[in-house]
């Protein structure tokens, strides 16, 4: 008996690493079909309300403009402000090379000579490399985007007649079993949406105010990075809060500045993502932080920066597909979060 389960779990486990080597190797096929169910989930609702004045195709054309106007602007922002930053850096290319010639003398004085060695080869152009390699992947959305749209217009259209297909299932109950976990599945990624856009917008909005009151250069992009970059979790704000830091040792060229900077940039952070959001959120979308860190680095290491964003949808719909099945109800309250409620003695 217990050769044959480890065996079946042996089994079990190179199968999903078959899996999701394949998922990894068709990302350009995989990944926008994922991409479109998302989005599908989301803007829904606003489908079935125009339905109910406009024809299917009609209603579907609209909601898929809104959408593409939507992603576009957040797209169209991050690429502004990063292209801002990369200005900034063209322009101010000689402060950088003397802050790292100053942190080379200082690890040389202190005997740091690996560090000193790599202070020394510094070259202020790997960060131009690095934010053209960063816009030239942000254009590369491009062709992503127009595929995954695709998908959901088709998809859009089919809502209805898929969701009749599995009313009409007479065998067995996987039916409404993926009725009623795709409707909780898309009121979860609806409210998952809903929360990280309106942090977003606060978090942005508290970056801006704070940058321009500290008087930190490009305030505005540094408002619109933490806008877009705290879409990613954990990844997003770490990048958010670490380039501001840099640029404000550069511009203020004071550790002390950069210090300051970096611990009130922590702290926005902070009561965003960690004490603000899951209040907002609820116990719905509670899920384990370290199932969702894993999550961010494991979709990030498959498919880049677009599993970064769709890890944490991804982790939401698994857990709920598992609460939803008596089976699998343990898995889903094992990678819950939250603690067991303990029952209440009788009277």
């Amino acid at each position: 008996m217990i050769k044959d389960r480890v065996v079946r779990i042996l089994v079990g486990i190179v199968a999903a690493v078959i899996v999701f080597a394949a998922i990894s190797e068709a990302q350009s096929i995989v990944a926008p079909v994922v991409f479109a169910l998302f989005v599908i989930a989301i803007v829904w609702p606003l489908q079935k309300a125009l339905q109910r004045y406009l024809p299917g195709v009609v209603a579907a054309l609209a909601t898929l403009l809104a959408t593409l106007a939507v992603v576009g602007t957040i797209i169209s922002l991050v690429v502004w402000g990063f292209a801002r930053v990369g200005q900034w850096v063209f322009a101010n290319a000689s402060r950088f090379q003397a802050l790292y010639g100053q942190a080379h003398d200082w690890l040389e004085g202190h005997g740091f000579v690996m560090a000193s060695i790599i202070t020394e080869h510094f070259d202020v152009r790997w960060l131009l490399l690095v934010f053209q390699d960063l816009s030239s992947r942000m254009q590369s959305l491009a062709s992503f985007l127009i595929v995954t749209f695709v998908f959901v217009i088709l998809g859009l259209l089919e809502v209805d007649i898929f969701k009749r297909q599995l009313a009409g299932l007479r065998t067995g109950t996987f039916g409404p079993f993926m009725l009623s976990a795709g409707a909780d599945i898309g009121a979860k990624m609806q409210r998952y949406m809903l929360v990280r856009t309106l942090m977003s917008l606060a978090t942005g909005l508290v970056v801006w105010g704070f940058t321009l009151a500290s008087g930190m250069e490009l305030a505005t992009a540094w408002g619109v990075i933490a806008f877009s970059m705290n879409y990613i979790p954990f990844i997003g704000p770490f990048v958010a809060t670490l380039l501001p830091t840099l640029f404000a040792l550069v511009q203020f060229e004071s550790w002390q500045s950069a210090a300051f900077v970096f611990v009130c940039l922590n702290v926005i952070q902070f009561l965003s993502g960690s004490y603000l959001e899951p209040r907002i959120a609820g116990k719905a979308l509670a899920a384990s932080p370290f199932m969702v860190l894993f999550a961010v680095f494991f979709w990030s290491f498959l498919w880049g920066v677009p599993g970064a964003f769709i890890g944490v949808p991804l982790l939401i719909a698994g857990l709920t597909l598992c609460a939803h099945h008596p089976a699998s109800r343990p898995v889903a309250d094992l990678f819950s979060g939250r603690a067991p409620q303990e029952e209440t003695p009788a009277t």
